[in-house]
């Protein structure tokens, strides 16, 4: 057995205490502890402690620690448990005490998954403009349960998905304007699909876009690619030249049949 002799206030905290034992070989420093472990457990100038009774306290001081690091943590934004018992593993807090703190934290409502889960999905796609997809994604790597995911995703239906796929196709459409029709609409759906918009909402979206060419803005669309081209090819003889144009322009998505007009009508002069 042991008997406290003497209380102290740490000097950096003033809500820690320093608790001296004696265990008949003198007073010496034992352990520290936070005010509200040192009223749980009744420490006081007197009291006896067995080896017990000391891991108790110890275990008891760990986990308000932890506790306090996850509310440290909580304090700047919403997590998830996953990324909250991460958090806590990095100052190697053991198992038991991550999960009666997440245990705690969820008693006390500082964590809730599906909660987490609907403020992430309303954030990503009003503020971002991110795809059920991508936010699916994103909240798996953070630990939320499938079943929680799909609730927090109700509230991103079909109408608010094809409303923002417009808005990023209409955005692509503005830095665009010098690819062939073809081109352009593949290049939507790759960034539409990157985005986290399923083919059925970017069939929607496409529709409700202009982004096809009249023949005069796909010609002037081609003749700008074919600028870079001819620098190119410059050098080269002219059934070569024609050939490696061809070639080069079909790539980019223009008809043979346009092409053919760009290289045969003078244009490309």
């Amino acid at each position: 057995m042991a008997i406290i002799t003497k209380i102290t206030t740490q000097k950096q905290s003033d809500d820690r205490f320093n608790i001296f034992l004696d265990d008949g070989s003198g007073e010496r420093f034992a352990f520290s502890v936070d005010q509200d472990v040192l009223i749980k457990f009744n420490l006081k100038k007197g009291k006896e402690l067995d080896e017990f009774d000391i891991i108790e306290i110890q275990y008891g001081d760990e986990l308000k620690k932890a506790y306090n690091k996850a509310l440290d943590f909580l304090s700047y934004r919403m997590r998830s448990m996953k990324e909250v018992e991460d958090h806590l593993r990095k100052y190697e807090y053991n198992d038991a005490i991550i999960q009666e703190t997440i245990g705690k934290l969820k008693d006390n409502r500082y964590v809730d998954d599906l909660e987490f889960a609907i403020a992430y999905v309303k954030t990503g796609w009003q503020t971002n403009g991110k795809g059920p997809t991508v936010l699916k994604r994103e909240l798996e790597a953070k630990g939320v349960a499938s079943l929680l995911i799909e609730q927090a995703l109700e509230q991103y239906d079909q109408e608010a998905q094809v409303e923002e796929a417009i808005n990023h196709a209409n955005k692509l459409l503005k830095k665009n304007h010098n690819l062939s029709t073809v081109l352009l609409k593949a290049k939507l759906e790759q960034y539409l699909l990157r985005k986290g918009y399923s083919y059925s909402i970017i069939s929607i979206a496409l529709e409700e876009v202009q982004f096809e060419q009249n023949d005069n803005e796909e010609m002037e669309a081609l003749m700008k690619q074919a600028e870079k081209a001819k620098r190119k090819y410059s050098h080269e003889e002219d059934y070569q030249y024609k050939q490696k144009m061809k070639q080069f322009l079909y790539r980019k998505g223009f008809s043979i049949e346009l092409i053919e007009k760009y290289l045969n009508e003078g244009l490309n002069e």
